[in-house]
């Protein structure tokens, strides 16, 4: 087993290996069409979580929000609840309205379902409300997003007879991840429905006319289907390890048959994605994607004396950090820091699980922050960086290339096209990773080069 750090350094966090749990919810709520994220809370909750998303993705995001103030801080915000889903459906005309609570109507234990209750008696004609729990100083944003998805299942799935199609449960990905998981079961010919998709809506192609909110995103009908699909696909080594997760709770109650995968990053746990896709199908991988599988067993091959033994730290959402460093192994590199902002419990198991070989080698910090990762960077002699562009300070003080991966990405272009999953997505990260080490030993050489 690696070696689990359990204190926090520290009683106080500093520049935090993680997001708001709000901020997760309104990722799922824009991956559906129509979709409207309603903050419960003060405006300021809306405004930060806007400016990350925009940010990153460079698309217009839009956070309706109850606008808490001192006397509903106090005395709750029931009335500001009301009022602001008459706003916003005058407004927007939209097709779901996801309310997720804050920090501040949480800690006040305003009752959310009640209001809605009463809401949806007076409104019968509402579009449909889904209300999630998400206070920060619970959750993490990955956690905020996964309780939304669950949300949003419990809230609209039906039963009914079985149909074809598979349940998606993608987790917090990329858009250009989205739209490539998409192709590969496509490629199989299998009918899906991703929650949330959010390859349109947060990448989308440039408007003739402003769209109030943004196209793109999983119809609500289809999501009423969820209930009566073939089987629930549900990614991620951490999330495979709770039980109050979608795919469970479709299994539960729908007896939708629940397959948890590792996020498909790297040879082996692609493979395991092909492996189930091939039962589900009855049909064998494509030429052209069994191509870019050897492809990319060439490249591990041609680069593998640049990357032997290189130290190196992944950090970011647990179940990005634990697929990373699965791929890592693969490669040669020693991945001997793991850290993330979560406090799931799972996290050294499951690098356990995916990196036997260099398991015992591995330092793992759960609930950390970046002062904490770069006083264990410093002691274990990391050589390179993965994960999130809020690494990029640790980078510059440290002198140390970083591979951006992941959510948020602030400080470079195009984070929402960063491609990680299937063995095309491995490739680039590959090519990233090998770059990023070359560059940095030509830097530093006295002389310089020009061949390797």
């Amino acid at each position: 087993m690696p070696h689990e750090i359990t204190e926090p350094a520290r009683l106080a966090g500093e520049n935090t290996c993680k997001l708001c749990a709000p901020l997760g919810a309104c990722l799922v709520f824009r991956g559906i069409r129509g979709g409207m994220p309603f903050l419960h809370g003060s405006q300021g909750c809306a405004t930060y979580i806007r400016r990350y998303l925009i940010s990153h993705f460079r698309e217009p995001v839009d956070i309706a929000s109850s606008s808490f103030s001192e006397e509903s801080a106090v005395f709750g915000g029931g009335e500001n609840l009301r009022q602001g889903l008459v706003n916003v459906i005058a407004q927007y005309h939209p097709e779901l309205i996801g309310i997720a609570s804050t920090c501040v109507s949480e800690t006040i234990g305003d009752d959310v379902a009640l209001h809605l209750r009463n809401w949806t008696a007076e409104h019968p004609d509402s579009p449909p409300l889904v209300n999630v729990s998400t206070p920060s100083y619970r959750d993490t944003h990955a956690e905020g997003f996964h309780a939304t998805v669950r949300a949003v299942v419990e809230a609209l799935a039906e039963a009914g007879p079985r149909e074809g199609h598979i349940n998606v449960f993608p987790g917090l990905v990329s858009p250009a991840d989205l739209r490539h998981l998409r192709e590969i079961f496509d490629s199989f010919n299998l009918a899906t429905i991703f929650l949330p998709d959010y390859s349109e809506s947060l990448d989308g192609p440039s408007w003739g006319e402003y769209e109030i909110i943004p196209r793109g995103g999983v119809p609500v009908e289809n999501l009423r289907r969820l209930g009566r699909a073939r089987a629930s696909l549900e990614f991620g080594r951490i999330l495979s390890g709770a039980s109050d997760t979608a795919a469970s709770w479709l299994e539960q109650h729908h007896g939708v048959p629940r397959i948890s995968l590792g996020l498909p990053i790297g040879i082996e746990e692609t493979d395991r994605l092909f492996q189930v896709l091939e039962t589900l199908s009855g049909q064998s991988a494509p030429s052209r994607l069994v191509a870019e599988r050897g492809r990319l067993v060439d490249a591990y091959i041609d680069a593998h004396k640049y990357l032997f033994g290189l130290k190196v730290a992944v950090f970011g959402e647990e179940d990005l950090v634990v697929a990373l460093t699965a791929f890592l192994t693969e490669t040669g590199v020693k991945p001997v820091l793991c850290a993330s902002g979560a406090r799931s419990g799972r996290l050294a198991a499951s690098l356990a699980l995916v990196a036997p070989p260099v398991a015992k080698e591995i330092t793992v910090i759960g609930g950390t922050d970046f002062v904490q990762i770069e006083t264990e960077a410093e002691r274990l002699e990391i050589e390179l960086l993965v994960g999130t562009g809020k690494g990029q300070m640790l980078s510059r003080k440290r002198d140390l290339p970083l591979i951006r991966t992941g959510f948020p990405i602030h400080d470079r272009f195009g984070g929402q096209r960063i491609l990680h999953v299937g063995y095309r997505g491995t490739q680039e990260l590959f090519d990233r990773l090998v770059n990023a080490v070359l560059e940095k030993r030509q830097a530093d050489s006295p002389v310089g080069y020009s061949y390797m």
